[in-house]
């Protein structure tokens, strides 16, 4: 009868637990892309976190205050003013299609064109054959200029929830940056319970994937936009600035960004610049475009030893399951898993 009785606790109190940890997660879910957003920012930050906490004497309060205004001014006001400019550029392009009609947007190929060794004559047939045809091509795109920019208008309500959401991000950003180090502290006893000495070493190797596709992603991102936005201003294209920011958020996906500066390239190229033109798609194929061969790898090799195709199919499928968080947690998530495969596997080689 007592152990009956002490069975049927035990059931009960599981239940209880089960009930209480399904509960705060129906509690917290409409937060949850808010959460892993301030988490993954506070892991790419806080080493910044580090230096403003020596320059504060270690008064938490304060640089916690300190980094969330810096994230405010660095990350929420651009990406604010990004949104908002986005449709005026949009309705811009408009104008601009509806007033080329019936112009040769695209000026015939220049007689030095057909005097290259080799690839002239091929160079010169596939210019010509563009510009008699680039017209017609550039009206049957309107409509679907104009469906994007109605597409943006009806989703106006998403970019409003986008922005609220990054707002709870900064707002849980501010306590992560406070309380971090006594979670983290945490989150190690309680490996440390779970799976003993193990899961230090485990921990350990979560820790150098995460940071090392974090940095990765981003630091390609930044570097992309930076040389975009250098060859935008070289090349006389406009609003290089609003460029360079499309720059960086497709440069979060593998080979995305050359849609940009491919559109810049015939963008100059309509405006009969066709030295520029071939500038900017030479710069954008060896510098901007380069970059993603040999800084992503660079820095997602550093502290793990990922494959670049595991990175490319954990983006691509984290952006299709999760969204555009999905950028980072698929690889994220896919990395941890190889990471720890590898390590069971191969434990003297990982």
């Amino acid at each position: 009868m007592l152990k009956n009785q002490h069975k049927i606790e035990q059931i009960a109190g599981i239940v209880i637990i089960a009930g209480v940890i399904i509960g705060c997660i129906l509690v917290l879910w409409p937060f949850a892309v808010a959460i892993l957003w301030a988490a993954i920012i506070c892991f790419a930050t806080w080493p910044v976190r580090e230096v403003l906490l020596k320059w504060f004497r270690g008064r938490h309060n304060l640089t916690a205050a300190a980094m969330t205004i810096l994230l405010l001014l660095v990350l929420f006001i651009p990406f604010f003013i990004f949104g908002l400019t986005l449709t005026e550029n949009i309705t811009a392009g408009l104008k601009w299609i509806e007033a080329q009609k019936g112009n040769n947007i695209v000026p015939p190929p220049p007689e030095w064109v057909g005097r290259i060794p080799l690839i002239g004559e091929n160079i010169k047939g596939r210019w010509a054959e563009m510009s008699e045809n680039a017209g017609p091509v550039l009206r049957r795109l309107t409509p679907w200029f104009q469906q994007a920019s109605l597409w943006m208008l009806r989703h106006s309500l998403d970019f409003a929830a986008g922005v609220f959401n990054f707002g709870i991000s900064l707002m849980i950003a501010f306590f992560l940056y406070r309380d971090g180090e006594g979670l983290i502290a945490n989150l190690q006893q309680a490996s440390q319970k779970i799976s003993g000495d193990a899961s230090q070493r485990l921990m350990e190797i979560i820790k150098n994937t995460i940071h090392s596709v974090i940095y990765g992603t981003i630091g390609t991102a930044l570097a992309q936009a930076i040389a975009a936005g250098i060859g935008f201003a070289i090349a006389g294209v406009p609003s290089p600035v609003l460029l360079a920011m499309i720059t960086f958020i497709l440069g979060f996906i593998p080979y995305a960004p050359p849609i940009v500066w491919i559109i810049a390239s015939l963008w100059l190229l309509t405006e009969q610049h066709p030295g520029w033109a071939i500038f900017m798609f030479v710069y954008g194929i060896f510098c901007i475009s380069g970059i993603d061969n040999i800084v992503r790898p660079f820095l997602i090799s550093r502290k793990s030893k990922l494959s670049f195709i595991v990175t490319l199919l954990g983006v691509l499928g984290g952006l299709a399951v999760f969204g555009f968080i999905g950028v980072f947690l698929g690889p994220i998530l896919l990395a941890i898993g190889y990471t720890i495969a590898q390590e069971i596997l191969n434990p003297k080689k990982a």
